[in-house]
């Protein structure tokens, strides 16, 4: 099981509480990732598929979850407190991989890009009464200025270049950021549906946001080839390269 989450601290992990409601069986391997933020849902994934590749056989169960709601801050009213208190929301979202033939995807590649010198873009304070945030207002202009050579720079070391990706499947942030993502992509405006779809209908979860938007475009139907991705505190880029089972 991995458990991907940012907005709290727990010690045992949520799997751990969970398990005996659930079920898991008592020799599970339990693998709690904390901090990743926006970019947990796809680094999440590109962990639960190199976890399932390693155990042929073995089911791995993704876990993202974030209850954004705890980090509002009524002692703290700033201007970045109240945009992300309306930006975000609370979700959950869940995906099981397994090495072999079969599924409704396949996970092809997946890779990285850590920003040197960019620490304060996004991410969390914490003092006595909680979590404050770390918001930028310069993240849509970083997204135009750099993520697609960041991109372009992942591609490549997975032996692909941007023409060989038929849907880009991005975690939409807001609404700047999407329309930010379709430049730095040299996509057309409006491409980018099912992101503009999931935060109109459930706001920025951070890491589950990512995997509502390929839920959304599983039950439309994949293409070919797609590309996951993410952008969170670090400042990190994360994707994942899907390649249609069918």
């Amino acid at each position: 099981v991995v458990t991907v989450w940012s907005t709290g601290i727990a010690t045992p992990t949520l799997e751990a509480r969970v398990a005996g409601k659930l079920g898991l069986r008592t020799d599970v391997s339990r693998v709690p990732v904390f901090g990743l933020g926006c970019a947990g849902g796809v680094s999440g994934l590109s962990i639960a598929s190199r976890l399932a590749e390693a155990r042929p056989g073995a089911n791995v169960l993704l876990v993202a979850l974030e209850l954004c709601t705890l980090a509002v801050r009524h002692d703290e009213l700033t201007k970045a407190n109240i945009v992300a208190a309306s930006l975000f929301g609370d979700g959950a979202a869940a995906i099981v991989l397994r090495a072999g033939d079969g599924g409704a995807t396949r996970i092809e590649a997946a890779g990285e890009k850590l920003w040197p010198d960019t620490l304060d873009i996004m991410g969390w304070t914490v003092d006595p009464e909680g979590f404050g945030v770390v918001f930028q207002r310069t993240i849509p202009d970083f997204v135009r200025n750099h993520l697609g050579s960041a991109v372009a720079e992942i591609l490549a070391r997975m032996q692909l270049t941007t023409d060989d990706i038929d849907r880009f499947l991005c975690h939409p942030g807001g609404s700047k950021v999407i329309a930010a993502l379709e430049r730095a992509l040299a996509l057309d405006q409006g491409t980018l549906d099912h992101e503009r779809d999931v935060i109109a209908a459930c706001g920025n979860m951070s890491a589950p946001t990512v995997l509502f938007v390929l839920e959304r475009a599983c039950a439309k139907g994949l293409p070919q080839r797609s590309l996951l991705t993410a952008l969170g505190p670090g400042f990190t880029l994360s994707c994942v390269a899907l390649r249609h089972a069918a």
